[in-house]
């Protein structure tokens, strides 16, 4: 057994040679030491709170295989990439992966060699998976994004229900819950459905002081944007609800001569992916425009502002996402960007993605009879999903058919794959029939065998790309034989660059329409409530807005934070402030827009700084060069 000091002396040495930090953060240390002490633990981190190195370091330093429970695959991925980039030996588990690099995996952890294993909830039922850990030697389970247990919430995943009865068949294995956003509701919620037996509980305060939150209503945030980033030369995330949205608000300030920007979003290819966002995490003024399918387990901690070009989903989302700017509790701003047209706008779509119970199981019934998968069935294999298929049959809308397409993907009955991805090879014919093909489909499936060796054993991922550089022959040709060899029935071929669907669960019509459809109603009104709380906050203009977020979350005596643009609006009723005099010296400086103003008098509303000019114009103090360019006016 290691006595405590030598843990304590461990601990810091890890700190430092895996993660280079000499001191913990906030409550780091103490929610270490209840892990190491095999203690139930339940953490409410908020984002940039350093959440991950809790489960990290101790399952460093424990012996055995760290458990990790985790409800997205791109986060996974994302963290078992970084880990290994630091000499971690960590791996994931997921539905894409094929048996034998699952057998792979499996055998690392028996060897004690992987020291952190992640996987989905789903998994924790999986009969092959359960056989294997029997030969595992676990040290403690980390079940990540614990909110996700709570039926309130929109994030609701009914495998975290699994995670009980898991715990007990392994002898009541220690559990660490982590979450960065959860309300009191919630927190209660985890202890129970998690069965933490008399936890140590760590909750830090949402406030952080170092953020100003403003919130601009504007018409115009192309210009806006535009005005903000001339005068930037630090890094930042502008959020946008859309991929088009990213990379067209990227063309939009490239054309205006912003040169430090780039655009990021789910569709990219994996390799586009991580190269972009390494070139943001090293830089030191570097601005990405991206959907929200960024930023999550990114630890920069000098990103000095988060804008929202539109109002995000809910207030958990919104916390989430400007609680990364400022890690190193410097000063950094955040910029809300919103009108009323938008609001009503997403009113609209919100209710336009909710289909019918009609329409709901239109969509399902579909999937199964495009397959042809009978009631009680569940077939092996992946299918390539095209969904303007279902769209042309149903006649539901796109947006409806990926919201009940997410929803069957998040309560794994299916499993949904719409990132661009390897695309896969299996052979489904024995190595000596090969011979007795026509020649011409015989040469081409020796060509694949030669530069993919292991098709002969197991199902292999490939890039068709790559391929094709490899033996000269255009990709698009390369697919096309692939697809005529697949019709022959020799090969099974899955795209990588098109979406997939995997089933998970028996066909069971009776829980769809009963059941599920019960849960995807549920789900549905979580959502609008969770958007009604968001539009309150967005809109208000009385309530501190650092306050409105800590009341949300369950904070008591809360004082107003005094510098979001709230604060600073009631600062000067009270106190009085002479933006005339302000702006006359901006003016006496150089001629400048209404925008130019407002970001060098600290993002002040244009509102106010237009009714300033006016009256300086009328008393001759500044004059106009163009409707847009004001002066100071050196005659008067």
């Amino acid at each position: 057994m290691i006595s405590q000091q030598d843990f304590h002396q461990l601990k810091f040495q890890t700190l430092k040679h895996f993660w280079g930090y000499e001191t913990f953060r906030d409550s780091q240390e103490e929610i270490i030491n209840s892990v190491i002490n095999r203690k139930d633990t339940l953490a409410l981190l908020p984002t940039g709170g350093g959440k991950s190195l809790c489960y990290q370091l101790p399952a460093l330093i424990l012996e055995g295989t760290c458990l990790v429970i985790s409800p997205l695959l791109a986060l996974m991925k994302d963290q078992v990439y970084q880990l290994k980039n630091n000499g971690i030996e960590a791996e994931y588990l997921s539905s894409e992966l094929d048996e034998f690099d699952a057998e792979v995996i499996f055998n690392r952890c028996k060897d004690g060699l992987t020291k952190l294993l992640y996987i989905s909830p789903e998994r924790l039922t999986n009969r092959i998976f359960l056989q294997n850990l029997e030969e595992i030697q676990l040290s403690f389970i980390a079940v990540d994004e614990a909110h996700c247990i709570s039926e309130w919430g929109q994030d609701f995943r009914p495998s975290y229900q699994n995670i009980k009865t898991f715990r007990q068949n392994f002898n009541n294995i220690p559990c660490l819950a982590l979450t960065a956003t959860a309300t009191p509701k919630v927190l209660e919620e985890i202890k129970t459905k998690l069965n933490l037996g008399n936890p140590d509980v760590f909750k830090k305060s949402f406030r952080r002081t170092n953020i100003k939150i403003i919130s601009d209503k504007i018409a115009d945030k192309y210009q806006r944007v535009l005005n903000l980033m001339k005068y930037n030369n630090s890094s930042g995330i502008i959020y946008v609800r859309s991929r088009k949205e990213a990379e067209e608000l990227t063309k939009f300030l490239q054309r205006n001569h912003i040169q430090n920007i780039d655009y990021f979003h789910a569709g990219l290819p994996v390799k586009e992916k991580n190269e972009k966002q390494n070139a943001w995490v090293r830089s030191q003024n570097k601005v990405l425009i991206s959907t929200n399918a960024f930023g999550m387990g990114i630890d920069k901690e000098n990103v000095r502002f988060v804008i929202h070009f539109s109002p995000s989903q809910s207030l958990e989302n919104y916390y989430q996402e400007i609680g990364r700017a400022g890690r190193d509790g410097l000063e950094c701003h955040t910029f809300l960007l919103w009108n009323e047209q938008e609001l009503s706008d997403f009113d609209r779509i919100l209710i336009n993605q909710i289909p019918s119970k009609s329409e709901f199981q239109n969509i399902v019934t579909y999937l199964y009879s495009c397959f042809q998968i009978a009631e009680n069935d569940l077939p092996e294999n992946v299918f390539q999903l095209h969904i303007q298929r279902i769209q042309s049959f149903t006649r539901a809308s796109m947006a409806k058919i990926k919201n009940v397409l997410n929803f069957l993907h998040n309560q794994e009955i299916i499993f949904f794959n719409t990132n661009r991805s390897l695309s896969s090879l299996e052979l489904k014919i024995n190595s000596d029939e090969i011979e007795l093909l026509p020649k011409k489909d015989a040469y081409f499936i020796e060509l694949l065998l030669r530069n993919y060796s292991g098709l002969t054993t197991h199902k292999i991922m490939f890039s068709e790309l790559t391929m094709s550089n490899k033996i000269g022959v255009d990709a698009h040709i390369i697919k096309e034989r692939i697809k005529e060899m697949q019709q022959k029935n020799y090969l099974e071929y899955i795209d990588g660059a098109l979406s997939s669907i995997k089933f998970l669960k028996h066909r069971d019509d009776r829980a769809i329409t009963g059941r599920y459809w019960g849960l995807f109603e549920q789900i549905q009104k979580n959502k609008l409530q969770k958007w009604e709380e968001m539009k309150f906050f967005v809109q208000d203009t009385e309530f501190c807005k650092m306050k409105l977020i800590l009341s949300y979350f369950g904070e008591k005596n809360v004082r107003n934070c005094g510098h979001c643009s709230v604060c600073e609006k009631q600062k000067e009723n009270v106190f009085g402030r002479n933006v005339s005099h302000e702006i006359l010296e901006i003016l006496k400086r150089k001629p400048s827009g209404v925008e130019e103003i407002a970001i060098q008098l600290n993002y002040y509303e244009k509102e106010n700084i237009l009714e300033n000019l006016i009256h300086l114009l009328d008393s001759g103090k500044v004059k106009m060069l163009n409707f847009r360019t004001y002066a100071f006016n050196h005659e008067h």
